[in-house]
């Protein structure tokens, strides 16, 4: 068997960031509104109800965190520093041309860091509750939601109706079928798809602004990939790998060529990027849209929620579904939320009996050697 060769629409998605600067001065020049936003419990159906663009603005890069910690402090989650440097130094294209700001309470320190981030830019802050589950937690989180409909309304002097809502539901239900449909062909045994393409892919898709031509090249990208199983172009046969824990992408990523370039695979990230956010749909029968705005979001398996029974499960099915031989479980440093999790995540793994590894790590290359060591240590075993 012939190893697939690389399709060029993974690098149309792998260069959506960079180019896509270009695609958010268009938009903006065309008199858009565009939202910025830093979390995936931020439901993007209400900007997309008044036919607005949504960008994220999670920066995974070390370039402006010494500026960054002139305001905040060092021994703080780089993603929070990166974010923050990137908003005051004026070095992201996609915040300045950001007409607002969406935050929410998944951490303390992003909490606190959208305090000074209001002083930049106009920010809003959703304010999750402490556990998903209970009819006082989805009501709070459906007021939410509601307050956020009527802010974008008074601010941009725009009416969102339910009519609007529910077909900005059926749009982003689309777009997360298409993205779902894509990364279960990681199912396939061998694969057709290294885990750094399809991590291209799920990162590159946060940066298109037009979901229509989003979809269509998401399910091009698919059919290349089923096209390229039926002609038996697979990869070589290697361990498969789930990651799980923190956001992966930008310079996160050599986590993921931390395990490729020592021969396994990546088959599946239950990470923010990945099926966290992607495996439950809107229900689109329900009459109260808000409220099936609130059931959805309110159920992503973030370790901000106590108890996080969704990550667990989503785990478990994943396991079993990916044929996966082994859990690597990424931490950002003082990322104090996963990293309290990885215990029961270990334990949970030794449970369903598959081999388990935690990386805790930063946005600089430093560690690029060590985690090369552990991955091939950890390969190996398996």
């Amino acid at each position: 068997m012939n190893q697939n060769q690389l399709p060029e629409i993974f690098e149309s998605f792998a260069d959506a960031r960079k180019t896509g600067f270009l695609a958010a001065k268009e938009f903006k020049d065309q008199g858009n509104i565009l939202i910025g936003t830093y979390c995936t419990y931020m439901p993007q159906e209400l900007p997309l109800a008044m036919g607005a663009g949504i960008v994220s603005l999670c920066a995974t890069s070390d370039e402006t965190i010494l500026e960054a910690e002139k305001h905040l402090p060092r021994n703080l989650c780089p993603l929070i520093k990166s974010s923050y440097g990137f908003a005051i130094t004026d070095k992201c294209p996609y915040f300045y041309y950001s007409d607002m700001i969406v935050g929410e309470t998944t951490c303390d320190g992003k909490k606190k860091m959208y305090e000074h981030m209001a002083k930049v830019k106009p920010t809003h802050v959703m304010m999750l509750p402490n556990s998903p589950e209970g009819e006082h937690s989805l009501n709070l989180w459906k007021n939410e939601i509601h307050q956020l409909r009527k802010l974008f309304e008074e601010k941009f002097d725009k009416t969102i109706t339910d009519e609007d809502l529910k077909a900005a539901v059926r749009l982003r239900n689309r777009e997360r079928s298409a993205l779902k449909e894509l990364y279960s062909l990681q199912k396939h045994k061998p694969l057709a798809m290294t885990g750094l393409d399809l991590l291209k892919v799920l990162y590159g898709s946060t940066f298109k602004f037009n979901k229509e031509t989003s979809i269509n090249e998401l399910n091009q990208t698919a059919e290349r990939i089923r096209e390229a199983i039926a002609n038996e172009q697979f990869l070589e046969d290697r361990p498969r790998i789930l990651i799980t824990g923190c956001p992966i992408g930008g310079v996160t990523e050599k986590v993921v060529k931390a395990i490729e370039d020592n021969g396994a695979w990546v088959v599946y990230f239950e990470n923010c990027m990945g099926a966290k956010a992607v495996e439950e749909n809107v229900d689109e029968t329900m009459v109260d849209v808000e409220l099936a705005l609130a059931k959805k979001y309110l159920n992503i398996g973030c370790s901000c929620m106590t108890p996080n029974k969704t990550r667990y499960q989503l785990i478990e099915d994943a396991v079993r579904e990916y044929q996966v031989d082994g859990v690597v479980d990424v931490t950002l440093q003082a990322c104090h939320t996963y990293a309290i999790e990885a215990y029961g995540i270990k334990q949970f793994c030794q449970e369903l009996g598959v081999p388990y590894l935690n990386v805790e790590t930063d946005y600089s290359t430093s560690d690029v050697a060590q985690l090369g060591t552990r991955a091939a240590a950890f390969i190996e075993m398996l």
